[in-house]
């Protein structure tokens, strides 16, 4: 039997296209399969906000941040707590992932024509001992042009390997099958849905309207992850996270169902690490929603109030970008799905940044004069328009006022105005001079010590309930589904490993003894962004753009050398 191509990928996200793109410089014909339509290429990368996790960057330098590879992996591996003996491919992934992050991966982008924004973003700071969770140091890197931006060279690439003739673009090819001719999967079949024209993200039409059968001698799976499908992440929700939520928003669009992470299973591939998932507890309902449930992220400063859902504060250190599961952990026991943010329209207009490539349209845009317009006064446009149409949006000038439609949207009397009265009022207490036991003010005051905190992250510290800082404001939070962190367990060059039984009591850490599945390779969060969970059980923030391209780049470049 002839082959169709040396390589099908399966996939076009950002992954699929930095694997596709590598196996075209190698001279290899492929097949780039998806099931959405063109105008969907891309992926979820195409929605993101352009994070890149960078280690000692120019961009870091500029701005005193002394960065270095050591610090970086002692972050990585408090963050990741790998602890299972399926952690063996991840760990040895997450050593080559930050080995990238701290040497070529910066240049090798920027060779593409990949700019960066020059003040460095510090998320999930962690807030515990020094081997904790957390980053030590900004790493956040925003790619100007948002996700666009960094989506644009690799389908550049693509295109181009398309246009020499070795790169069929296959939209609306709906993976069902895989299976082996001689041991080895080379054998792609599935059904042809009828062309859509929707709009980017929305759902499109899964009527079949035909069937299809490739071949090649290597097939790459870049299909993504499980966050739009509620019911497989509830299937999968671990114990140590509480109890599921009753409700949640997705971030991701309705196509990123997880199925064809079944189908490599079932082609003999190992999936691990299922529990492991990085999901966000500062969502919002999307006033323009493009998919179902379509939430949106708040990036918050660490000013606002962070409060449950009967008006307490969360404990310390669960403040606004300090530690992620930990705060989801905390909520998914409290018996509530939503928390809230009280805050002043002092800190909205300076510390409330919204996550993705279409609500920041001034880097997504590349308008240095538009950028600089956030300077102004007033909340950032995308913000604003949520401020007047969102859902869950509460502006008022009293908290008795304040108070009231916050017990109205969530039709319970939960939260009396008393209790958090006393709340605000003992925080704002610890305001008024320069020492405190309150472990929010001391964060919030070390921000302002980082050059691009006190630009355009961080609000001076101020009293809530001072009249010339408001109005008050408070925001409804909502879990809402991102990332997948477990999947296709693979090894150094991207091959899927196969199900060998138990693992060696020999060694905590050790893989199984399974080895690769003949043909089969997996990237981007298919793979758990590389080994079947990369990131072990947090994230750094800045590394699931990263992990795909690292990821995709070492699939294409693996199976180029092993097709003939």
């Amino acid at each position: 039997m002839a082959y169709d191509a040396d390589v099908i990928v399966i996939g076009a996200g950002l992954a699929g296209l930095a694997a596709t793109a590598e196996l075209v410089d190698a001279g290899r014909k492929v097949i780039l399969l998806d099931q959405e339509p063109e105008q969907s290429l891309g992926g979820q990368a195409h929605w993101s906000f352009g994070g890149l996790f960078l280690v000692n960057s120019p961009e870091q330098r500029r701005l005193r941040i002394r960065d270095s590879h050591e610090l970086a992996w002692q972050d990585w591996l408090g963050t990741a707590g790998f602890d299972r003996p399926e952690d063996h491919w991840p760990r040895k992934w997450a050593e080559a992932y930050v080995d990238f992050a701290a040497g070529e991966k910066r240049s090798w982008l920027h060779r593409q024509g990949v700019r960066l924004f020059p003040v460095v973003g510090w998320a999930e700071r962690g807030g515990y001992d020094a081997t904790g969770h957390g980053n030590s140091v900004p790493r956040f890197h925003i790619t100007w042009g948002t996700g666009p931006g960094l989506v644009a060279p690799f389908e550049r690439r693509v295109r181009a390997g398309a246009a020499r003739g070795l790169v069929e673009l296959r939209f609306r090819h709906r993976v069902t099958g895989l299976s082996r001719s001689a041991g080895s999967v080379d054998t792609v079949s599935g059904e042809v849905l009828e062309p859509s024209d929707v709009e980017r993200g929305r759902p499109s039409s899964r009527e079949v309207a035909g069937a299809f059968e490739f071949r090649a001698q290597a097939v790459i799976v870049t299909s993504g992850g499980i966050g739009g499908n509620h019911e497989l992440v509830r299937a999968n929700w671990p114990e140590r996270l509480g109890t599921p939520p009753r409700r949640m928003l997705s971030g991701v669009p309705a196509h990123v169902d997880g199925k064809m992470l079944g189908i490599a299973e079932a082609a003999g591939g190992r999936i691990i690490n299922r529990d492991r998932m990085w999901h966000y507890t500062e969502g919002i309902d999307n006033w323009n929603p493009i998919w179902p449930l379509h939430g949106i992220r708040i990036l918050s400063g660490p000013s606002p109030l962070w409060l449950d859902a009967r008006g307490k504060r969360l404990p310390v250190p669960l403040f606004p970008g300090f530690d992620t599961l930990g705060t989801l952990e905390h909520i998914m026991r409290t018996g509530h799905d939503h928390t809230w943010f009280v805050l002043t329209q002092k800190i909205i207009e300076k510390e409330f940044t919204l996550s993705g490539s279409e609500q920041n349209p001034d880097l997504t845009g590349k308008s240095i004069r538009d950028v600089l317009g956030r300077a102004r006064a007033g909340a950032p446009g995308p913000v604003q328009a949520f401020m007047d149409h969102g859902a869950d949006f509460i502006v008022e000038r009293s908290l008795t006022d304040l108070v009231r439609r916050m017990n109205e949207l969530t039709g319970e009397p939960l939260i009396a105005e008393d209790a958090l009265r006393g709340e605000i009022v003992a925080r704002d207490r610890e305001i008024a001079h320069p020492f405190t036991k309150d472990l929010q003010v001391t964060a919030i005051r070390g921000a302002r010590k980082y050059l691009g905190d006190r630009l355009i992250r961080t609000a001076a510290p101020h009293r809530i309930l001072d009249p010339k800082a408001g109005p008050l404001i408070a925001v409804r939070l909502n879990i809402l589904t991102r990332k997948t962190l477990g999947g296709l367990e693979t090894d150094l060059s991207s091959r899927v490993l196969a199900d060998g039984g138990a693992p060696s009591p020999s060694s905590r850490l050790r893989s199984s003894r399974g080895g690769p599945v003949p043909g089969l390779y997996a990237a981007g969060e298919a793979a758990g962004f590389g080994g079947g969970g990369v990131h072990g059980y947090r994230s750094l923030e800045g590394t699931f753009l990263g992990g795909c391209l690292f990821s995709g780049r070492t699939a294409g470049r693996a199976a180029a050398r092993a097709v003939s």
